[in-house]
């Protein structure tokens, strides 16, 4: 336990490399991997790479879009929580936590009907965070 750090059952993050801040992430001890909400996405194959290039909304009531794209790290096939199998694009990038800048393997996923915009999976959590469950927001980012 040395050294991780606590976080509650929902936190508010940053992925600056996206130019998205104060994100309502869920915590999610469950589920493997984290995903981000887009509200479309499309993988396409350029000299012999993938790339994934989602359409985010940065604000719920401004219909402005931000396109955004990256290279796929790897394919995952992923089992909801309905049982459904999918293929998840996995690419890299930077959440901000804690003030400090941590790798996260993150995945677009239309996440309109679910009540956060983000779930924080534990390929993430493990070996940094402890899950407080009776907290929230324990990581602000204080800029």
């Amino acid at each position: 336990m040395k050294g991780k750090k606590t976080i509650g059952r929902t936190e508010v993050i940053d992925l600056p490399e996206l130019g998205l801040y104060n994100i309502h992430a869920k915590i999610d001890t469950g589920a493997e991997t984290s995903v981000l909400h887009c509200e479309d996405m499309q993988v396409v194959k350029k000299a012999g790479h993938l790339y994934i290039t989602a359409y985010i909304r940065p604000e719920e009531d401004n219909d402005k879009t931000l396109k955004l794209t990256f290279p796929v790290h790897r394919e995952r096939t992923v089992k909801s929580s309905f049982g459904q199998s999918e293929i998840r694009y996995i690419f890299l990038t930077k959440i901000r936590m804690f003030n400090e800048l941590y790798d996260i393997k993150l995945s677009f996923r239309n996440r309109s009907s679910m009540s956060y915009p983000m779930l924080l999976g534990r390929n993430f959590i493990t070996g940094k965070f402890l899950v407080d469950v009776s907290k929230k927001n324990l990581a602000n980012n204080i800029i």
